[in-house]
């Protein structure tokens, strides 16, 4: 019985780990096992591999690698980022206001509101236009004498839309202002060269970027303090405690390091298959609308509403015949309620019940996605078509 096709469009929520990725991560889980804090020769073996590959990540995005802390994903870099630059403020009587987007993963939303809610910190929310992009001018507006931190994304994950990051650093540098941005979506498909980009902090997660799961990385500007938010052994320059995961350290380092190798091919790649799903759902599928800016967008992320169809429903439908798909994001999985990325950018609840993500990977053929168009063109006409039956 022949197997059944499987087009996977779900590279936001992660990628496949590179072949070449996996065989560099290998030998630190069998000979090379030492712990890097340990003195004897496998230890300081271990601490070599460690500093080394530091080195490689803080050479891709253009800093010291005394400035690159190693942590268990994005989100634990978010949550280091914000409480521990806040809370390190507020230990100096500096303020305790937080800038924000409702367009953040919850890495940052809910970790700002938990801290509004339970620690007494203040928070401001900016407003986003139709296509989910931030305002430089409603920036500067929203920055009080009592700001500590603004944490504002790279490039949005649920829409593909990417901010006017150096800009909006220049507001903040100019006040005075520490800006974090969460770069998780946006790595290996667009440069992360932190000075270029402004920013003090920088937000990495390995398994975007066809790395393993379960590591992460956190840019922090020489001279920024930080509160460590897990406490324990003196690792990373006691910032953050743990022993060092080296094989998934390893791995993080290898797959940025070939992402920005192959930055161009890839790019191009991505963007071309792209553009043909595009171009396929918004002329083939009725009642089709992108959502994201149309241009400032990431090169691997196409994303729908589509009129009269649940979501939920859409992705259990394509899944059945192969398609793997999501609704806005892979992190609300389990949730029925819209999107707020959605909401936050204008549309109904009822609008934002019809979301659709698809995105491109590497592997991603130009058959894959004719495939994927006439599977979602057939799918959606279904759909309607039962959803009429029923309510008559």
């Amino acid at each position: 019985m022949p197997s059944r096709r499987i087009v996977y469009l779900d590279h936001s929520a992660t990628t496949p780990t590179d072949p070449r990725v996996v065989d560099a991560m290998l030998p630190y889980f069998t000979e090379n096992f030492g712990n890097p804090a340990s003195s004897h020769s496998l230890g300081r073996k271990a601490e070599f591999v460690v500093e080394t590959v530091r080195e490689t990540i803080a050479r891709i995005l253009n800093c010291s690698p005394s400035e690159i802390i190693f942590t268990s994903g994005g989100s634990e870099s978010d949550n280091l980022a914000i409480r521990g630059t806040a809370w390190d403020a507020r230990n100096r009587g500096n303020g305790g206001h937080i800038i924000t987007a409702p367009v953040e993963h919850d890495a940052v939303g809910k970790t700002v509101a938990q801290m509004v809610a339970v620690m007494g910190f203040e928070q401001t929310i900016l407003p986003v236009d139709q296509v989910g992009m931030l305002n430089p001018d409603d920036f500067a507006q929203a920055i009080r004498p009592d700001s500590v931190i603004a944490s504002l994304m790279l490039a949005n994950n649920e829409v593909g839309t990417i901010e006017p990051i150096p800009q909006l650093a220049q507001v903040a540098k100019k006040h005075g202002l520490l800006l974090h941005t969460d770069a998780v979506q946006a790595a290996g498909q667009l440069p992360l060269n932190v000075q270029s980009l402004g920013v003090d902090m920088l937000s990495l997660s390995a398994h975007k970027f066809y790395g393993p799961k379960g590591v992460g990385a956190l840019y922090v500007r020489n001279g920024i303090e930080l509160t460590p938010t897990q406490s324990g052994g003196g690792q990373e320059d006691e910032r953050r405690a743990g022993t060092q995961n080296v094989p998934l350290i390893v791995g993080m380092a290898k797959a940025l390091e070939l992402a920005y190798e192959e930055f161009d091919a890839h790019t191009a790649h991505l963007q071309s298959m792209r553009d043909q799903l595009i171009d396929g759902v918004l002329s083939r599928v009725p009642g089709a609308h992108l959502t994201g800016h149309p241009t400032q967008r990431l090169p691997s992320h196409a994303s729908f509403l589509l009129e009269d169809i649940d979501s939920g429903t859409l992705i259990m439908h394509l899944d059945v015949r192969g398609v793997a798909a999501s609704g806005s994001s892979a992190c609300k999985t389990g949730n029925p309620e819209p999107s707020e990325v959605l909401l936050a950018m204008g549309y109904t609840p009822k609008e934002a019940s019809g979301s659709l993500r698809l995105t491109v990977g590497r592997q991603t053929t130009a058959d894959d996605i004719d495939y994927t168009v006439e599977t979602l063109v057939e799918t959606v006409e279904k759909l309607r078509k039962l959803s009429r039956e029923i309510i008559w």
